[in-house]
């Protein structure tokens, strides 16, 4: 009789136990999860260098205006140089007008110049930004400063560099003006 309750007890658990029918569907929630993960990380991170290397891209041909002497001749200001980085930055990638800082230093000499960001306590400091583009001759640094917002939080630490789980993207470009006239 012990037997016989014991059995019928046991059964649905022995059915349960040898039961395939949603092994399938159990092991991919034990799956999806790390890998939805791992795919959003690795789409942040090819944002992110994708947007460093267009921010590179507009340093690289906006201070070409100052190197040729095309920005002083034609007085452009902080904000018309702003203005021209803006117009070679791709659409919708950036907050130009909120996000993008430019910082244009002429300096005497390559070995004089500083490459320190500015962060202070986690924070980009736009306090010592200024523009400066020099004369014939001179030696400019252009350097585009843009904080991209890391959305992963899993990987931030990893990505981020400022508080606020952001990245400071930096685009410099060191050269020395051209003699124009």
């Amino acid at each position: 009789m012990i037997k016989l309750i014991r059995s019928k007890l046991m059964a649905p658990a022995r059915r349960f136990a040898h039961a395939r029918d949603g092994a399938a569907a159990v092991e991919f929630a034990l799956v999806a999860a790390p890998f939805l993960a791992l795919v959003f990380a690795i789409v942040e991170t090819a944002l992110v260098f994708f947007a460093g290397q267009t921010l590179e891209s507009a340093a690289t041909d906006s201070a070409r205006l100052i190197m040729t002497g095309q920005a002083q001749t034609a007085g452009y200001s902080k904000d018309d140089f702003k203005t021209a980085v803006c117009n070679r930055l791709a659409g919708g990638l950036f907050d130009c007008s909120n996000g993008v800082y430019v910082d244009v230093k002429t300096y005497t000499s390559f070995a004089s110049i500083s490459n320190t960001p500015p962060i202070t306590n986690g924070q980009l400091d736009t306090s010592n930004m200024t523009y400066t583009p020099g004369g014939p001759g001179s030696i400019v640094v252009v350097r585009l400063y843009y904080q991209w917002p890391v959305y992963v939080s899993m990987f931030s630490d990893n990505l981020s560099n400022l508080s606020g789980n952001k990245r400071l993207l930096v685009a410099t470009a060191v050269f020395r003006n051209e003699p124009y006239s």
